[in-house]
């Protein structure tokens, strides 16, 4: 009978010893499992800060990006100096970190749409057979302030892809600004004014820009202000003519007319 119940003992415990090896072989995977989904969520997470940034997960769509991804352009004058055209916003932001952008003033005028204080956002609207169809424009500047500024235009149904849409484009349209000190009133040689006077148009819209001393600031209208501090001009004297309301029209000629000192730098 002994001999009986010890086997019997002997049995359960093997039993035992199996059903453990069996848990343990049950429990190995889960934990396999478990560091997976760790490894998963630090991988999304590494990805979202990389997203942020906006580098890592970059893919260059173009030769110039492939060429500014790789290190071989390091500076943003170098692809102005070799006439070459920006298609990726990403460019500018590798080259550029401190690049700032901020919003025109475009839309909502008095009277306009039941009148009201002007806002960014510039909304039009097209008769269909379903009803009125709305979309929305809105107008962005980049600059670095630092002698390069970009004007863009972006529509959409609604108003935050219209807004992105804008400062991709001002990034794409970025442009070198020549700097300087024309002024007969002022015998620096710092880069703070502009080096000539220059008009620049749009539409019925003109604005003349001019050389000022140092101390005197900017004597511009509220919106193309923007433009000018985020070209890095400090002092500047200008004049407008014609639908200068229309400030659509008037930022767009106050690029025309910094574009027009490209013609300075050689």
């Amino acid at each position: 009978m002994k001999k009986e119940k010890e086997t019997e003992r002997e049995k359960q415990g093997l039993k035992r010893v199996g059903q453990e090896e069996k848990a343990e072989i049950k429990i190995e995977p889960r934990m396999k499992m478990e560091e997976k989904s760790e490894k998963e969520k630090w991988q999304a997470e590494r990805a979202k800060a990389a997203r942020e940034r906006g580098f890592e997960i970059w893919v260059p769509k173009t030769e110039l990006g492939r060429l500014v991804k790789a290190g071989k352009i390091k500076d943003i004058d170098e692809i102005f100096s070799r006439n070459m055209r920006i298609l990726e916003p990403e460019i500018v932001d590798f080259l550029m970190p401190d690049i700032e952008s901020e919003l025109i003033l475009i839309g909502q005028a008095k009277g306009k749409f039941g009148g009201g204080k002007r806002r960014p956002w510039r909304q039009t609207q097209k008769k269909t057979a379903e009803g009125n169809v709305h979309h929305f424009g809105c107008m962005a500047v980049a600059g670095d302030k630092a002698g390069h500024v970009g004007l863009g235009y972006g529509k959409a149904k609604e108003t935050v892809p219209a807004k992105e849409k804008a400062i991709r484009d001002a990034k794409i349209e970025l442009m070198p600004v020549a700097r300087g000190c024309g002024s007969p009133e002022c015998t620096c040689s710092e880069p703070h004014s502009i080096p000539f006077r220059v008009e620049g148009k749009s539409g019925s819209a003109r604005i003349r820009l001019m050389p000022a001393p140092k101390g005197t600031g900017l004597v511009v209208d509220k919106e193309c202000k923007k433009i000018i501090v985020l070209a890095g001009i400090k002092d500047i004297y200008s004049k407008t003519f014609g639908q200068t309301r229309t400030k659509f029209n008037l930022a767009k000629a106050t690029i025309d007319a910094l574009q027009k000192l490209n013609k300075f730098i050689k």
